[in-house]
């Protein structure tokens, strides 16, 4: 099991969070629903992609989703901006969020102008979602950014959002995470740049291989492969 300790208080979370894609356990999200079908699939971190592109990242999400029992549909938090409480209306309906990876800055632009970021901690600390997500859709939930610039791009900004980089995470964990680490992933290699970063600067972390994912349900926490 691994400890929790300095994690911030916002009650008993049901966590998802994978290397890539699903992993080789993805029963353990559907077991974290506790029999819920419902679910948001959040794909801005791709924003970036021309329309297509994107449309069919959206249709592989809800389509793996669906082949694990989820009704799912997409929900574009770019519709929410400056809109957080119509927001949390509408994900309230949902039993899990489920969020692609992609540009790890972009999602956050997108969780901070939407106010995702704060209706999924009253969510969260309420037990009333569980949350799942890969690559960015995990590192999102760590304390800070700072040192995910050797992967992803900070000051890539489509059209729609706000110029400025947020370096803080949600702080929903206490250490940062790495994905695909020492796996066949064309971001192997600027991950044990990661990784050096985390070392050096003394910072928390938890390195994940392509398959690995860590499961969180209240206060049990372990990693999956």
């Amino acid at each position: 099991m691994l400890g929790l300790s300095g994690r911030k208080g916002c009650g008993w979370m049901r966590l998802y969070l994978s290397s890539f894609a699903m992993g080789n356990q993805p029963q353990e999200l559907v077991s974290l629903s506790r029999g819920g079908a419902r679910a948001a699939v959040i794909v801005n971190a791709a924003d970036l992609k021309d329309p297509m592109g994107r449309e069919a990242s959206v249709r592989l999400q809800v389509d793996t989703l669906g082949a694990l029992g989820f009704d799912a549909e997409e929900m574009d938090l770019r519709r929410y901006f400056g809109r957080s409480r119509a927001l949390s209306r509408a994900i309230s309906r949902f039993d899990l969020v489920w969020v692609r990876g992609g540009n790890l800055f972009l999602l956050r632009r997108a969780f901070r102008l939407s106010g995702f970021d704060e209706v999924l901690e009253h969510l969260l600390g309420e037990d009333a979602v569980a949350y799942g997500g890969y690559s960015a859709g995990a590192c999102v939930l760590s304390p800070s950014l700072r040192g995910m610039e050797l992967v992803d791009d900070p000051a890539q900004v489509p059209e729609g959002y706000e110029a400025g980089t947020v370096w803080d995470g949600l702080g929903l964990l206490p250490y940062m995470i790495a994905p695909h680490y020492k796996s066949e992933h064309p971001e192997s290699p600027r991950i044990d740049e990661l990784v050096r970063y985390f070392i050096d600067n003394h910072m928390l972390f938890r390195a994940l291989r392509d398959g690995e994912a860590i499961v969180v349900d209240g206060d049990r926490e372990s990693v999956v492969s």
